[in-house]
């Protein structure tokens, strides 16, 4: 198993060693251009710093997005005979995790609030189902999941997902 730890202190550690060792180089225009030289440029130690401090801090985010972030979960309601859930599409899908029961009709609210392209249409592939989601209104999916099991739904471009969870009917 991968110890977090010990990549995020090798990740450190390497950021910091060449953050603060490395220097830049910069090529004199008044030389003739048949000859190159070059003088250095010392940078102070604090840009230096500050450049690393920030590429480990958009490390640490990204590592916590990809592997520590926690799914939001929500079990939809049944509301005579239809288990009924708003999903609010605003950067991703809130709730992105939703708890069904097998062989109940569902229907999912997505309500987008995000006006970027890439969240006006949903895919639920396992259902066949595709749909146009319009800036700031309801738009409804219905479905019916007869097996056990989950199922993914995806933005037009893959890049932001949620999970239907269809649990035994009890």
């Amino acid at each position: 198993m991968i110890d977090f730890k010990k990549v995020t202190g090798i990740i450190a550690g390497l950021g910091l060693i060449l953050g603060t060792t490395t220097t830049t180089v910069a090529m004199t225009p008044n030389t003739p251009s048949t000859s190159s030289t070059f003088r250095q440029i010392e940078q102070p130690l604090s840009l230096k710093l500050v450049v690393t401090l920030g590429g480990l801090g958009l490390i640490g985010l990204e590592l916590w997005w990809f592997l520590f972030y926690q799914s939001q979960s929500q079990k939809a309601e049944a509301k005579e005979g239809v288990q009924e859930l708003t999903i609010t599409v605003d950067s991703g899908y809130v709730p992105n995790h939703v708890i069904v029961q097998a062989g109940q009709p569902v229907k999912l609210n997505f309500f987008r609030k995000d006006p970027s392209s890439c969240l006006n249409q949903v895919l639920i592939p396992d259902f066949k189902i595709s749909k146009n989601l319009e800036l700031n209104q309801m738009t409804s999916v219905e479905f019916t999941p007869e097996k056990t099991g989950q199922y993914s739904f995806t933005c037009g471009m893959n890049m932001f997902k949620g999970t239907i969870e269809v649990e035994t009917a009890k």
